[in-house]
């Protein structure tokens, strides 16, 4: 056999040829971090399922921004926990409702920090799912404008961005034509385009009480066995004005990220959801991983996939980790 004139290991025995070589590079800039809000004050009530999370208040939350906004994480999301529920989810799109009483605080608090805010009926609905429904079946089309209504509400209110997570077909056109004629042509649209219907999202459903009451989210939401698919639904939400794509969840669906990434070029997020979040959190308890290392080696390698933005519970633990050196 012949001795080897290639040798990959010459690039790797120290930390600063490691350093030099490497192709994915995390950063704080990164990262955003998804919160939890509901009304009341001096409320800060941990998710059972979710270690380390919890609902607030909007006086508790804007305490726990205060550690983001030193950490340098650039956004936020906010997911509204409302006191009531109806039909139509009217507190999504109401002026005075739990979002955009939050976003108002927040821009005030916190001007410099990006809000960016999901667009959804599901927590707001009595029946927990993403649209009007009619004889047991989700209506695409009436959806849209309650939709349209709620992502300029949340514009009104400061919001810096808004993120369609319903799955209604069209949803993009509808929320960009009502920004543009309010006046918010400048409000950019990340939309959750390959959105499946996963199990991974059990203890967000928990954490907002946004479970559907009858039946699943298959309908609408995508099936697990397609990225062809997916491809599809990022193209037409980039025709309809997407300014951001968004593949979720992001650990099963690094392949799709990938493949959305080389086919469009545009600016793609990951959203790393409640249940992956939950699997590290309850192993890292029980001893079984190291808690740093495995989110660390999860966030890189969602970037090494082709994300540009990462949504992630984890944004805090990794902000800190990144600033103290430790990959």
């Amino acid at each position: 056999m012949a001795f080897p004139v290639n040798r990959p290991r010459r690039l790797r025995k120290n930390e600063n040829l490691r350093r030099l070589v490497r192709e994915a590079r995390l950063s704080v800039d990164d990262l955003v971090y998804p919160v939890f809000v509901t009304h009341g004050r001096g409320v800060a009530r941990p998710v059972e399922s979710m270690p380390g999370i919890c609902n607030y208040s909007i006086d508790r939350l804007l305490e726990e921004l205060e550690e983001v906004a030193a950490l340098n994480i650039p956004a936020v999301l906010p997911f509204g926990v409302p006191e009531a529920k109806d039909e139509l989810g009217s507190g999504a799109y109401a002026e005075d409702g739990i979002i955009q009483q939050a976003v108002r605080a927040i821009k005030e608090a916190y001007p410099g920090l990006l809000v960016i805010t999901d667009i959804c009926l599901c927590e707001y609905t009595s029946h927990g799912h993403c649209g009007v429904v009619e004889n047991g079946q989700v209506l695409n089309d009436p959806t849209l404008d309650l939709l349209a209504r709620t992502a300029v509400s949340h514009a009104r209110a400061g919001a810096d961005m808004v993120a369609p997570s319903d799955m209604m077909d069209g949803r993009v056109g509808a929320i960009r034509r009502a920004l543009d004629e309010n006046g918010f042509a400048d409000v950019p649209i990340m939309a959750y385009s390959a959105k499946y219907a996963s199990a991974f999202y059990g203890p967000f459903r928990e954490a907002a009480g946004s479970a559907p009451q009858f039946g699943d989210r298959k309908a609408y939401q995508m099936d697990p066995a397609n990225s062809d698919e997916a491809l599809r639904e990022v193209w037409l939400d980039i025709e309809e004005g997407a300014d951001i794509v968004m593949v979720k969840p992001a650990l099963a669906y690094m392949d799709v990220i990938r493949r959305v990434k080389d086919d469009y070029g545009y600016p793609v997020a990951a959203y790393n959801v409640s249940g992956e979040y939950s699997m590290v959190k309850a192993a890292a308890q029980r001893g079984w991983v190291d808690e740093q290392r495995i989110v660390m080696e999860i966030l890189t390698g969602l970037k090494r996939a082709g994300a540009d933005i990462i949504i992630t519970y984890h944004a805090k633990d990794a902000a800190r980790w990144l600033r103290e050196g430790r990959q």
